[in-house]
């Protein structure tokens, strides 16, 4: 990567890139773009390990919730958003290594997105590669893009989501997830 972009950048916000403390940061921002945008380079996709669910005759079919955190940046500013996310998903023949949701949602979000965007290329992922009988989605998230610029509404929220086979169509399975959502 060209690190002249980055001292251009220095030059137009009125910033001196000889200065001391930015000699070295050109370097710096270029690598740390290269791990915080990793989600372009395919060859750090996670591969989803699964296994077959039915294990010594014991086939299991309730809901499995993995919770915990994304970082991802707007597409439209390049500033961070970041917050927390819900996957459920109603195992099919397999079973997904669940260690592998966070580290899928990790690749997708590791690139400029769009939250909308965002839960639907994961699901997609899952659904094709695992064919669960349902999965679902839920991310809400804090735009700094909303909260550090432009309306400049602080700690406002969006919260997106995706809910296919069994937690579209079935108003139980969906309540279920949903209620559990609520308590956190």
């Amino acid at each position: 990567m060209n690190k002249e972009i980055i001292k251009d950048i220095f030059l137009v916000i009125g910033e001196d890139p000889d200065r001391e403390g930015l000699r070295d940061t050109p370097k710096r921002v270029t690598d740390m773009w290269k791990e915080i945008f990793r989600g372009y380079d395919i060859s750090q996709k996670p591969k989803l390990t699964m296994f077959n669910n039915n294990v010594d005759g014991v086939n299991y079919d309730e809901m499995v919730i993995d919770t915990g955190y994304f970082f991802s940046h707007c597409e439209h500013h390049m500033v961070p958003f970041f917050g927390n996310y819900w996957f459920a998903y109603i195992p099919g023949k397999k079973v997904i290594g669940i260690s592998k949701i966070a580290r899928l949602i990790d690749f997708y979000s590791a690139k400029l997105q769009i939250q909308e965007r965002l839960v639907k290329e994961i699901l997609d992922e899952i659904e094709e590669k695992c064919q669960p009988l349902g999965c679902a989605l839920v991310m809400k998230g804090r735009h700094l893009c909303k909260e550090m610029r432009g309306v400049k509404k602080f700690n406002s929220e969006m919260i997106t989501s995706d809910l296919r086979g069994v937690f579209r169509y079935n108003i139980d399975t969906r309540s279920e997830f949903m209620n559990f959502i609520k308590q956190y």
